[in-house]
This record gives C-alpha cells, structure tokens and sequence, in this order.
C-alpha cells in the first residue's frame, strides 16, 4: 500500500474513533438525563432497568434475568425484594422446575414502566419538535443505523 493510502486509512480510522468517543459520551448524557423521571424517583436506575426488562421479558427466571442483564445473583437478589415489596412484581414458583422461581410484573408494576417510559418519550419529543424541519429529519435518519449499531453491540457483548 501506498504511503498516501496508509494515511488516508490511519486518518479515517482515526475519524471513525473520534465519532465513536462522541457518539458513546452522547449516548450516556441523554441517557443520564433520560433516567431522571418523576414516575421513577422511588426507584434507581438499575432498578428500573430491571423492571422493563420483567415486563418485556417477563415470566422469567432470576437466573435468566440475571444473565440478561449482566449482574450477580445477590445484587439482583436485592433488587428483585425491593420491587417485590414495592408491589411492581411478584416472584412464583417456576411450574417446570418447583426448585427455581419466576417473576412476573404485576399491574402496579407496568402502569409505572408505562409512565416512566411516557415520561422520557415526552421529554425527548418535545426536544425534536422545537428542531428545525432539517434537523428532525436527519435524526430520523440516523435511527435506522443507530439501531444497527445497537444490534451489531448486542451481539459482541461476551
């Protein structure tokens, strides 16, 4: 290879990991500010987390659940009690397998997910509608690819 296409590359990786820094540090401040909700303020973040999970996966395991999402079974222990005794689920005994239990979301438990996501969907909406017209629509671009990204970081994680 050439050494003007050598720097050519390095230069586009080198511009490849830029957008990448700012698009990493981008996503973690909305979703920092995302996470602050007022249906959610009795609740923490992974907490929270948990929650949508139950309700979009739920019946489920806590040896699934905490596979999902990552996190050691006394931590999740914790964090399954505490929304148990908030009422936003309830843990059953797994009708397969008497031994391992499931939890399931309860009512009160999605009417608070529903909020919370109302919530941060409203926020977010209310930003892109003050957008100019050309702005909305290069966000609703970038959706498509954005979600790629997400998919194609679904499937790396170890």
């Amino acid at each position: 290879m050439s050494p003007q296409r050598l720097e050519a590359r390095d230069a586009s990786l080198g511009a490849a990991h830029d957008a990448a820094a700012r698009l990493r540090m981008l996503i973690a401040r909305l979703a920092r500010r995302l996470d602050r909700t007022k249906a959610g303020a009795a609740l923490t973040t992974t907490e929270t987390t948990v929650l949508a999970t139950i309700v979009r996966r739920g019946p489920i395991r806590l040896g699934d659940l905490a596979a999902f999402e990552a996190m050691n079974p006394t931590m999740l222990s914790r964090i399954v009690r505490h929304l148990e005794q908030s009422g936003l689920i309830e843990r059953r005994l797994d009708p397969n397998d008497r031994r391992a239990a499931t939890v399931v979301v309860t009512e009160g438990g999605r009417r608070l997910h529903r909020a919370i996501r109302d919530e941060r969907s409203d926020a977010l909406s209310r930003l892109l509608s003050a957008l100019e017209p050309s702005e909305r629509a290069a966000v609703a671009a970038a959706l498509p690819v954005l979600e790629r990204l997400a998919e194609q970081l679904r499937d790396c994680e170890p």
